[in-house]
């Protein structure tokens, strides 16, 4: 009797236990509900709250703003209808520019003697021509001031400081900022657009010193003080064109002390991307200027040109970066063509006669980028004299003798940052008939403040 009792008693509790058990677990959820609720109100009546408050600070601003031209229409209407209302006086054009400085110096070891350079075949230029003087060297100095005028006109102003402590304007020009169709224009002094390199200035050249060409037409650079007009075709395709007309009195023109315009030129450009990773451009350029009394010396021997200069130059670039990405890996493939004309007297002391030459130059250069901040170069620049109709005894002066000056160079430069820049550079020259001359380069270039974007 006992064990049945125990055994209904252990039965009735088994199954009690379940009971107890849900109702704990429904008492426990109860509860959780319950806070998630109170939580929820407190959250609606901060929000409400908040909102609230947005609409009071609104309608606060809104009243204070009609008040404010409440007053003003009143202040308005209390003006004497015989006084005119004065306009407010435009804002002032604040003297504010962008200031940029460049810093530049090398060390050169050349075999040959510098002060003997020449370039075989050409009248010397003068300018900015030869491998420059042994052992450390300040470079060229720029300081650049640049600002917007007005909404119409910008200005910018570039001095240049070289190792002997020669200070002359390099660029002085106002421009425009936004004509309508694509036409912009510029006044001033500024670098010529004819060819590639001629419009960028020498510290982002990518040797150290100026191809060949550069040297023997130029004299370094063809800067021109006159006008400029450019127009942008609108294009997916890159096309520009433009022309310029100038004074004449840069290499290979002279001061002819004339009226009126003493150089033109003309250029067109064109260009486009190659799929994701490359891009190009090509141009063409004529130049036409004069000379009166263009001197030179050759070996104590004084001459001087008076005539006609015609330049053609044609000029290519290919750019390439994976992916257009330029940060670690870049190829750069630049060249240039340029054929002169000259035509009309050569002066040799008393006497004069008819001089008549035709001469070219070329070069090439390819540059890479093989890792972040590290770039090699090589560059090959050769140029042809060609033979010269000279209407007096010949030869005159032993330099216009025929030769083809050649020189190759190669180049490795370290760029921290885009505001820093250390290159090592070889180059064997033979400009000089007869002699090789082996020179050395190591060149630093630094950039302090804003500086306008390079070109392409």
């Amino acid at each position: 009797m006992f064990q049945r009792t125990m055994m209904g008693a252990a039965l009735c509790a088994a199954f009690a236990l379940p009971g107890a058990a849900s109702a704990a677990d429904d008492k426990e959820l109860a509860a959780i509900r319950a806070q998630i609720q109170e939580m929820k109100q407190s959250y609606e009546a901060r929000l409400a709250a908040l909102e609230q408050r947005l609409q009071d600070a609104q309608a606060a601003s809104a009243q204070a703003q009609n008040s404010a031209e409440e007053a003003k229409v009143a202040a308005q209407s209390a003006v004497p209808a015989a006084a005119p209302v004065t306009p407010a006086a435009p804002a002032s054009n604040a003297f504010n520019p962008d200031i940029s400085l460049v810093l530049g110096g090398t060390y050169a070891r050349l075999s040959q003697d510098p002060s003997n350079y020449r370039i075989g075949g050409f009248m010397p230029q003068g300018g900015e021509v030869g491998p420059g003087a042994r052992s450390f060297n300040l470079g060229e100095s720029e300081m650049t001031l640049a600002a917007n005028i007005d909404p119409m006109f910008s200005g910018r102003l570039t001095f240049a400081l070289d190792g002997e402590d020669h200070v002359g304007v390099e660029e002085a020009f106002v421009e425009t900022r936004a004509l309508s169709h694509g036409i912009n224009a510029r006044a001033g002094r500024f670098l010529s657009s004819v060819g590639y390199l001629n419009g960028q200035h020498a510290h982002t050249w990518d040797f150290v010193d100026a191809p060949l060409a550069y040297q023997v037409f130029f004299g370094g650079q063809y800067k021109t003080d006159g006008l400029q007009a450019k127009w942008l075709a609108p294009t997916d395709t890159f096309i520009e064109v433009g022309a310029e007309t100038g004074s004449g009195r840069a290499a290979p023109g002279n001061d002819r002390n004339k009226n009126g315009s003493g150089a033109s030129a003309v250029f067109a450009h064109i260009g486009n991307d190659i799929g994701d990773s490359g891009s190009w451009r090509a141009g063409l350029s004529y130049l036409r200027t004069g000379s009166a009394e263009r001197a030179f010396e050759d070996e104590g021997l004084a001459g001087a040109f008076s005539g006609r200069s015609t330049m053609w130059i044609a000029d290519a670039i290919y750019k390439w970066a994976p992916n257009g990405n330029s940060t670690r890996q870049n190829f750069k493939l630049q060249g240039e063509y340029m054929r002169r004309k000259e035509s009309g007297t050569l002066a040799a002391g008393a006497a004069v006669g008819a001089f008549d030459s035709t001469q070219s130059g070329w070069y090439l250069q390819g540059v890479y980028q093989f890792m972040p901040a590290w770039r090699m170069g090589l560059r090959y620049d050769r140029l042809q004299s060609g033979t010269p109709t000279i209407g007096l005894f010949d030869p005159v002066f032993p330099i216009l003798g025929e030769y083809k000056p050649r020189r190759s160079s190669v180049m490795l430069d370290y760029s921290p940052s885009e505001f820093s820049r250390l290159r090592l550079q070889f180059a064997r020259d033979q400009a000089r008939p007869g002699v090789t001359d082996n020179q050395l380069y190591l060149q630093y270039i630094m950039s302090l403040g804003t500086h306008a974007a390079h070109a392409f």
